[in-house]
């Protein structure tokens, strides 16, 4: 029969196990809950855990914060002037052009050409087909709530590709959309009062830091 273990036994093994020397690097860490009997949270083991927790939510939590605040550098901001293809490549590039052109309620050409952007990289025929007939729906038909401004031989295109979707088959379109936008509407973001006092900002941003 296992011989029970006193009151006084007990407290002298935690006083001992508390008053250890720090583990040594490199060798393995003792099953030390199996004295925290009393579940009065003084277990090195459970406190190391808590501390370990704490400092992981904290460090996943500042690298949330810092996505969130984050804004194009001043040399970035400036590289678009020289770019259009540069700015339509950054998603803070695209936030700011796609606010300028919905002042200019032509936001649409944008969000066509992402569109058919991100239809290009499909390669499931079933997904392919839907994003087809939901780009086609949305900006290229006649009863389209959006409008771009694609000529008619364009548009001829589309609807006899719509028998057999492909991933490709706005490429005309979308080529045509960003013609449109870098000659016409890309001269005008960057004589707009939004992209000069972004410039702005992040000039006194540099200089205050």
């Amino acid at each position: 029969m296992p011989r029970s273990v006193s009151g006084v036994e007990m407290r002298k093994r935690q006083a001992a196990h508390i008053e250890a020397p720090p583990q040594v690097p490199g060798q393995p860490r003792p099953n030390t809950c199996c004295l925290c009997w009393c579940g009065c949270c003084k277990c090195l083991w459970s406190e190391d855990r808590l501390e370990r927790s704490e400092f992981q939510t904290c460090t996943k939590m500042d690298s949330i914060e810092a996505a969130e605040e984050q804004h194009p550098s001043l040399d970035e901001a400036l590289s678009w002037s020289r770019s259009f293809e540069m700015m339509l490549r950054s998603l803070e590039g695209r936030e700011i052009f796609r606010e300028f052109l919905r002042s200019e309620y032509s936001e649409d050409n944008l969000l066509f050409w992402l569109a058919c952007d991100e239809l290009k990289t499909e390669t499931d025929s079933s997904v392919v087909d839907e994003k087809a007939r939901i780009i086609y729906e949305d900006y290229v038909s006649i009863l389209s709530p959006k409008e771009v401004s694609l000529d008619s031989r364009v548009r001829e295109g589309i609807n006899q590709s719509l028998a057999e979707p492909s991933s490709l088959m706005y490429e005309e379109a979308q080529l045509q959309i960003y013609t449109l936008m870098h000659r016409d509407s890309f001269p005008r973001f960057l004589n707009s009062t939004v992209y000069r006092d972004l410039l702005a900002n992040r000039r006194r941003t540099c200089l205050e830091t």
